[in-house]
């Protein structure tokens, strides 16, 4: 049996060295980790290459769920995968483990929970948006990633994965600054 963490921050600009240290206590031999929004599966590399790789009796610690997904269905998901490879998932905060019977169900709760936090977030993050335009402070977003260099990338044949990859952005970022100048 092979202990397999997975740590994940949403931005660049925040750290997993924590979530690493806490995997690493806990015995992980492998551990994968990325910088890419948990809102959806796409992108996410390194979750996709260890649910390719878990063989029975295997792992998969998180530190906490919304580490692994915000979406309860990517949680029951993924649970499933783990089920057919006949490995299990560990959250280490609260502690759950799908060994049993009891850890799926407190599992699917708890995805419905950090489903329900994500809507909360966006909600709070939109009001805070419209207040700040009212106000006339409100920018928009600062630019993350240069466009031309975007476009230059994929004239040069690469494809948005590999910009995203080089230019340390997120796949989404790359398609929309695509999908803008194609417009």
């Amino acid at each position: 049996m092979t202990k397999i963490g997975y740590a994940r921050v949403s931005t660049h600009d925040q750290d997993y060295e924590g979530q690493v240290e806490r995997l690493k206590a806990e015995g992980c031999t492998t551990i994968r980790k990325e910088k890419v929004s948990a809102a959806s599966r796409e992108g996410r590399d390194e979750l996709a290459a260890i649910l390719d790789f878990l063989r029975p009796g295997d792992e998969l610690m998180v530190t906490r769920l919304d580490r692994l997904g915000r979406s309860t269905r990517d949680v029951l998901n993924i649970v499933h995968e783990c089920d057919q490879r006949q490995a299990s998932l560990t959250v280490l905060e609260p502690y759950v483990s799908t060994k049993g019977d009891t850890g799926r169900i407190v599992l699917t709760v708890l995805g419905m929970v950090a489903e329900m936090e994500r809507g909360f977030i966006k909600a709070r993050q939109r009001d805070g948006i419209a207040k700040a335009k009212e106000a006339g402070v409100y920018t928009g977003g600062k630019r993350r990633i240069d466009a031309q260099r975007v476009m230059a990338m994929n004239q040069e044949g690469k494809g948005p994965t590999e910009i995203a990859k080089s230019l340390g952005a997120s796949r989404m970022q790359v398609h929309r600054i695509l999908t803008a100048e194609k417009a």
